[in-house]
């Protein structure tokens, strides 16, 4: 699982920051999260091809969030895509978006696949073969979500020293990964166990931007392996969280500490503040394993 941050900082682009993008790499998939502007841009400093991008998943409608989407489709037209490009974003992204492209006659020559979201429970939004996505209600002013991406389990491993032992042919391998007991070229019955290994532990990633401090979300991203919290103000700042809709570095630390997550990656700084390291100071206090998102920086978990 690999997590690339396009944009981590808050409202106002800066030359040297960028509002709210990243990139999750999972289980073969590539989502785009949320996409302020000058999203494109830092897609290609990154070199992330943009025709991998099948699925957009953006929070909410403030501008730091989605003003890059309009321009990244219209790229993405220019470049000739053909595949579909799928968008969960809250009900009305879609009436900006072909709005924007009527008046400009760029109708798209791939199909935009809209998945408007309007539930205030966590609802499933999208799932196939490997992964599944599930809403996150925040706390914003105005309708918000985070998003939870959890690996389904895998197939077993064959253990191959043990399954030439069995004497089992190779057209059973696929059920022997698939967890089925088989038959050997002798006629005698193997148990799966006894062949194969147990698949690596699925990995589950939970983004949470932008929310003041809910409770409520505890349950829904418990013992995940990583959560990406905003924490845009230092505790100094700590009374404008409540009337922003904001949370700070602490409370991000006491969601992820309630929560038994594995690693909290903090961003979505207020650009008042030039030291990011005073963040991570101040929410390890509350939790251990703490990372400081960073525009260009790339974790791998």
């Amino acid at each position: 699982m690999k997590l690339n941050i396009l944009g981590c900082y808050s409202a106002t682009p800066r030359k040297f920051t960028n509002p709210t993008a990243q990139v999750l790499e999972i289980n073969n998939h590539q989502f785009l999260i949320d996409c302020g502007e000058g999203t494109q841009v830092q897609l290609r400093k990154q070199k992330i091809k943009f025709n991998r991008i099948k699925h957009i998943f953006i929070s909410h409608l403030h501008g730091d969030h989605c003003f890059g989407l309009v321009g990244l489709i219209s790229t993405m037209r220019l470049l000739t895509r053909e595949a579909d490009l799928h968008i969960y974003a809250p009900k009305g992204l879609k009436e900006v978006i072909t709005l924007q492209m009527k008046l400009a006659n760029s109708w798209t020559d791939y199909k935009l696949i809209f998945h408007e979201l309007t539930s205030k429970e966590s609802e499933l939004i999208f799932e196939d073969e490997k992964v599944e996505v599930y809403t996150i209600p925040l706390d914003h002013r105005v309708y918000t979500n985070g998003f939870l991406f959890k690996e389904k389990e895998g197939d077993r491993k064959l253990d191959m020293n043990a399954v030439l032992n069995a004497n089992i042919d190779v057209a059973y391998y696929r059920k022997l990964k698939q967890g089925f007991d088989v038959e050997n070229n002798d006629g005698d019955i193997i148990k799966n166990k006894t062949v194969t290994k147990a698949p690596n532990k699925p990995k589950s990633y939970a983004f949470c931007s932008d929310t003041a401090y809910k409770e409520d979300i505890i349950p829904i991203i418990d013992r995940v392996d990583v959560l990406y919290h905003e924490s845009t103000f230092l505790e100094q700042h700590a009374k404008l969280a409540p009337k922003t809709k904001h949370s700070t570095a602490k409370e991000a630390a006491s969601i992820a500490k309630k929560a038994n997550v594995g690693t909290l990656v903090l961003g979505h700084y207020s650009t008042r503040y030039g030291d990011l390291n005073v963040f991570k100071e101040e929410a390890s206090e509350y939790f251990e394993n703490v990372e400081l998102a960073d525009d260009g920086k790339v974790f791998e978990f």
